[in-house]
């Protein structure tokens, strides 16, 4: 019922909801007025951060010497940013702390912080980082003698300069905890988003029932009018007597659902529920049916999927009642609804062993796909914001000024372009293309598409992308 579409779909909305608030990680800057002093701990500083991705990189784990380190979110964040970049490149031949880092890497090893990280993470990328940095850094590289060492034959070396520098390192790792993401808060509102979807689905099941049910209510109330017509001593029974609604009332699935969640529309809205009843016998679908002789199943199925489709979808106040109960819900209905009009279809082959009520899920691999799909964005998109960021530039963009739903677009189809090698490239690029016309502005189709062709073009000739 939840399809990969709508799963996209929930992974984009989930995303812009806490992408927009987060607060932005940045790295000490160069300091104004710079004294002797302050050159030398911002110098230190940025070594500093050089030799904690080194040091990542240096410790490894098993036959394939895995580093768990340098996949981290801090890690990876400090790696995008362009002054490490560059000091990095810089530092591959000569670097003052180098000496230090082999015996750096055992004591790291060796550590409880290490280990007790390795534990956390257990293959979960998302495992919260918490202190692990500050703690290396802390506990472990400012306390080591050749570090201290290499530092005090550095030029305008002095004690206070590398009290500056500590701080300015304490502050970065503050400001990253500040900054990182809750991933597990993440996922809690996206499965809380799939959960509405769902609730929809059997909303929208148990509405020919509610609405079926106050029209025998109006019918009953009218043999007790004062004057009464012919239509109201001998009302005809059709409607209320159809096949389909029947089946749905009596589906044990379909009942849970809406007992164990207190579903009531009449309760709820009973003004929406009485105007909707109104369209609908107001229709030409109602009178149409009405007039017709007898009926039959497939005749009372393709009445409420006509009144579905025609009368109650398009309704403007019905789309406001939704809209009240969740902002997504009319973004849901589209793909929802589909499925609503399958199970009713469904109802007319139960005979034949067909399910009425579709999985909430088609398999594992689906239910798995929105929370990884969500895990790869959040672990890598500092790095996928660099990929795109390089390709405005060269294009003559200003990152700046892009929707900030294109961007978003952008990293979620990064995320899955690079993390889901089994979904076609081109399948992944015309999903987000299609998703970007729906959710963005006009032209987000053809931004969308140009700049994922030229940074999945780049990532092809590097080699970082093997997929074509």
């Amino acid at each position: 019922m939840i399809n990969r579409v709508l799963i996209r779909i929930k992974v984009i909305q989930t995303l812009y909801s806490f992408l927009l608030v987060e607060k932005q990680f940045t790295l000490e800057s160069t300091p104004s007025q710079p004294t002797k002093e302050k050159r030398f701990a911002y110098g230190l500083y940025l070594d500093m951060l050089a030799l904690l991705v080194k040091l990542a990189r240096e410790v490894r784990e098993g036959r394939e010497r895995v580093s768990i380190l340098e996949s981290t979110r801090f890690i990876s964040r400090i790696c995008v940013d362009e002054t490490v970049k560059s000091l990095l490149a810089k530092s591959s031949v000569d670097f003052e702390l180098a000496p230090a880092i082999p015996a750096l890497a055992e004591k790291v090893k060796e550590s409880a912080i290490y280990k007790r990280f390795c534990k956390d993470v257990k293959g979960d990328v998302s495992a919260p980082e918490e202190n692990l940095w500050a703690d290396i850094f802390n506990l472990i590289v400012m306390t080591d003698p050749q570090v201290s060492a290499l530092m005090s034959r550095r030029q305008n070396f002095t004690l206070k300069g590398v009290e500056r520098m500590k701080d300015m390192m304490n502050r970065t790792f503050r400001n990253f905890l500040a900054s990182q993401d809750n991933v597990k808060e993440v996922e809690t509102a996206l499965t809380k988003s799939f959960d509405m979807a769902r609730e929809l689905y059997f909303r929208l099941l148990e509405l020919p029932v509610e609405l079926t049910d106050l029209q025998l209510q109006i019918l009953d109330d009218n043999r007790f009018k004062f004057l009464q017509t012919e239509e109201d001593r001998n009302p005809d029974l059709k409607f209320v007597e159809n096949q389909l609604v029947e089946t749905l009332r009596n589906d044990e699935e379909i009942t849970a659902f809406v007992d164990n969640n207190k579903i009531s529309w009449r309760q709820e809205d009973p003004v929406l529920l009485r105007a909707l009843l109104k369209a609908v016998v107001e229709s030409d679908i109602y009178a149409d049916y009405m007039a017709c002789g007898t009926t039959d199943m497939h005749a009372d199925v393709e009445l409420w999927r006509n009144l579905l489709k025609q009368v109650i979808l398009p309704d403007a106040n019905f789309l406001e009642a939704l809209e009240e109960k969740s902002v997504f819900w009319n973004d849901d209905l589209d793909i929802i609804s589909t499925f609503v009009l399958k199970s009713m279809r469904n109802a007319e082959k139960k005979e034949d062993g067909a399910a009425l009520v579709f999985d909430k899920f088609k398999d594992s691999e689906d239910e798995r796909f929105g929370a990884n799909l969500m895990r790869s964005v959040y672990k890598n998109k500092d790095t996928y914001r660099s990929y795109i960021d390089e390709t405005l530039k060269n294009g003559k963009w200003e990152s700046e000024r892009v929707a900030f739903m294109d961007m978003v677009i952008l990293l979620t189809a990064m995320a899955e372009i690079m993390n889901f090698p089994n979904i076609p490239l081109v399948a992944s690029i015309n999903e987000y293309i299609e998703l970007a016309k729906s959710y963005s502005s006009a032209k987000s189709g053809a931004f969308v598409n140009g700049v994922l062709a030229s940074v999945v073009s780049r990532l092809q000739q590097e080699g970082k992308l093997l997929k074509r």
